[in-house]
């Protein structure tokens, strides 16, 4: 009898109106609501300083926007006495930078990364991994100063004029050798990068599981054709870690402000200096005494800025695409 007077209690009573803060937090405990906000508070914040950032570049680029339009990305003229600005030589120079770079250390960071995940034995392994892993913590004006007395003087005496003799041929070989220039920057860089690179891909290969390859084994493959497999397997990781490594290259500065030259101008020979728009953000910024100069210099900085989103937003779909094959290949 009891009983039912409860039940009946229950279902006669009326639901009581939630609070204001039980609206908010719902069925979480305060503990886990208060978390999530302050999680959320920071994603947020780093979301609004990339807006901040923009607008500010925005608007401290409007008078070059307003007096060379688009034409600030295709002309080849820097000239800050006459006030005549155009982007292009840097956006050259940037590119072709980094593109040099990728192409050099690719092949050497995948062949380190290869050899200490599949063939080094541990006490080799470990010694080389921790050193590579040091070479990524150097500061770059270090490479820089290493570049200037000892990487320029020995490609200027003994390997740019080898390889001028056997590839002089080609334009992009001839020219008068100096030892700074468009491809000691890219060497340069590419010895910054391949730490990043490797690094990163051998910690995505270790992440496969020893089982696959014990598969590929069991199953009559050779340790290379395992390799190929585990290379498959790692592809999405090994791609974020080349994009990783470019937008390194792309945004680096005093290293190869040391040792490209620092000349506007864009030339199809590798041996000539060039300029990168991180090398004359740094060196010109102080020396902008006009407030149009000013302008021109961060807007260099809102161009570098959109390479680098590109580079970013190219690098998400490869690994999305990569990603969707190898999952439509498993399911197929």
């Amino acid at each position: 009898m009891k009983a039912t007077n409860t039940s009946s209690e229950l279902l006669s009573s009326k639901p009581q109106n939630p609070t204001l803060l039980s609206r908010f937090m719902g069925s979480m405990r305060p503990a886990d609501w208060l978390f999530k906000q302050t999680t959320m508070l920071f994603a947020l914040a780093i979301a609004g300083l990339v807006v901040l950032i923009i607008y500010e570049m925005v608007r401290n680029s409007q008078l070059t926007f307003e007096k060379f339009g688009f034409t600030f990305l295709t002309e080849t003229v820097w000239d800050p006495v006459r006030e005549q600005f155009g982007a292009l030589p840097f956006i050259y120079g940037t590119v072709i930078s980094s593109i040099l770079a990728l192409l050099i250390a690719v092949p050497i960071s995948l062949g380190v990364a290869i050899f200490l995940v599949e063939h080094a034995p541990v006490k080799l392994a470990q010694p080389i991994s921790f050193v590579v892993q040091l070479l990524a913590a150097i500061p770059s004006v270090v490479y820089g100063l290493w570049a200037i007395f000892v990487l320029a003087p020995l490609l200027r005496d003994n390997i740019y004029p080898l390889i001028q003799s056997t590839l002089g041929f080609l334009p992009i070989f001839q020219g008068n050798i100096n030892g700074l220039g468009l491809l000691t920057a890219g060497i340069i860089l590419s010895i910054m990068i391949v730490p990043i690179i490797t690094a990163v891909t051998t910690d995505v290969m270790r992440a496969v599981p020893n089982t696959q390859r014990e598969a590929s084994f069991a199953l009559g493959a050779t340790k290379w054709e395992a390799t190929q497999m585990i290379l498959q397997n790692a592809k999405s990781g090994i791609t974020g870690a080349v994009i990783l490594g470019l937008g390194r290259a792309v945004g680096e500065t005093m290293a190869v402000t040391m040792v490209i030259g620092n000349r506007p101008k864009i030339s199809a020979s590798l041996f000539d200096p060039s300029f990168t728009i991180a090398s004359a953000i740094a060196n010109e910024f102080t020396e902008a005494t006009s407030e149009i100069y000013r302008h021109a210099l961060v807007e260099l900085g809102l161009i570098l800025f959109i390479i680098t989103f590109l580079i970013n937003a190219s690098a998400r779909l490869l690994v999305y695409a990569a990603t969707r094959r190898q999952g439509g290949a498993a399911h197929g």
